[in-house]
Parts: C-alpha cells; sequence; structure tokens
C-alpha cells in the first residue's frame, strides 16, 4: 500500500504488543517528519539496549551490570524474596512502596497448554537462592490467572519442605470499586481473603 521502506516499518511496528496496524502507520509517518537525528537517536537507543542489558545474574531481573540495582542495594530485606513472571511486573511491585525484599523473575508460569512446565521456569535457581542466601518467606505475584495460581501452588509445594514460608498476593475488590461491577471470581477471592479488622 505504501512505498517498500515505508510498509516494512508499519509492518514491523505492528509487531510490537499493543500496537495495531493504525498505530503503527501514525507512528511510522511521525518517525518520517520528525528531525533526523532523532530518528536516529530512537536507533541507537535500541541498539544500544539490545546490546547491553541482560539479566541479572542472582535474580534475573533485566540491568545492564553483572546484578540489578534491587540486588546490589544493602538497604533491601535479602530474607524477603518476591517471585514474579517476568521482569516487567517488578516496576509494578515497587510502584506500591511498600515491598523493601528482593525478587525473582521466573520467566513466565507453568502453562502446560503452551507446553511451559517447571523445568522451562527458573525454579532451580529459586530453590539455589533459598539455600545460599538465607531466604525466609517468598512472596509469590504471580498474576491472578489459571497459570499464574497453578505456578503458585507448584511454588509452595517446593518450597515448603525447605521451611520457607510462602505467601501469595491477596486478590479482591479494587479500592473505590463498586460490589455490582465485581464478577463472582473476584468477589470470592476477597471473600476467602478476607481480614480481621
Amino acid at each position: 500500500m505504501f512505498e517498500p521502506p515505508i510498509q516494512r516499518l508499519i509492518d514491523d511496528l505492528a509487531r510490537l504488543p499493543g500496537i495495531g496496524r493504525k498505530s503503527a502507520q501514525r507512528l511510522a509517518f511521525h518517525l518520517l517528519t520528525v528531525e533526523e537525528e532523532d530518528a536516529r537517536r530512537l536507533s541507537r537507543s535500541i541498539v544500544e539496549m539490545r546490546e547491553q542489558v541482560r539479566p541479572c545474574r542472582r535474580c534475573f531481573n533485566v540491568t545492564d551490570a553483572d546484578e540489578c540495582v534491587f540486588c546490589r542495594d544493602l538497604r533491601r530485606d535479602p530474607s524477603v524474596v518476591c517471585v514474579v513472571e517476568r521482569a516487567q511486573d517488578i516496576v509494578v511491585v515497587e510502584r506500591t512502596r511498600e515491598f523493601r525484599g528482593r525478587y525473582h523473575v521466573l520467566g513466565g508460569a507453568i502453562s502446560p497448554i503452551e507446553g511451559i512446565g517447571p523445568e522451562r521456569l527458573r525454579f532451580r535457581e529459586l530453590l539455589d537462592r533459598v539455600h545460599g542466601e538465607g531466604i525466609t518467606e517468598v512472596i509469590v505475584a504471580t498474576n491472578p490467572t489459571v497459570e499464574g495460581d497453578t505456578t503458585a501452588l507448584y511454588l509452595a509445594k517446593v518450597l515448603k519442605p525447605e521451611g520457607v514460608k510462602v505467601t501469595r498476593l491477596a486478590s479482591g475488590l479494587p479500592v473505590g470499586g463498586d460490589l455490582d461491577y465485581a464478577d463472582e471470581l473476584t468477589l470470592g477471592r476477597a471473600l476467602v481473603g478476607r481480614r480481621e479488622m
């Protein structure tokens, strides 16, 4: 439809998560109109990120150093680890300003339908950390999905015999939410996870 260089860029942009064809077209034409140096800077940023960013050797968060910023921070509690599916989930937990421990990125969740079993995730590395770092509590912050719940149950099964306290994030009603808009599963989880006042 468009000239080949523009169409190739649109096709590449449309492969990105959350970017549809129309958004890809808008971005492509925007990049065509920006200053050449701005376009080159974006290109360099992408290449530099791909070349410099790698998994943290301890927790598998993304970093440009040997260890990520959370593993290097001596003020964080090394005895409590929050387990997440993906590195970008750490940002969500950090925004709460409630967690001061360290992290462990599994690299996904157990999903037999997609052929993802425990051996394809970083459970062994977590177990090694539990043995070597004196971890006393593992907070499971996997997504509240069938796969996330399966992963949480597997973690509990593997870690409890090691004498580690395994907790799961509570799930339920959002603050300011209206009961009329809550689905049965969310409301059920809110009832089960209720706390004494």
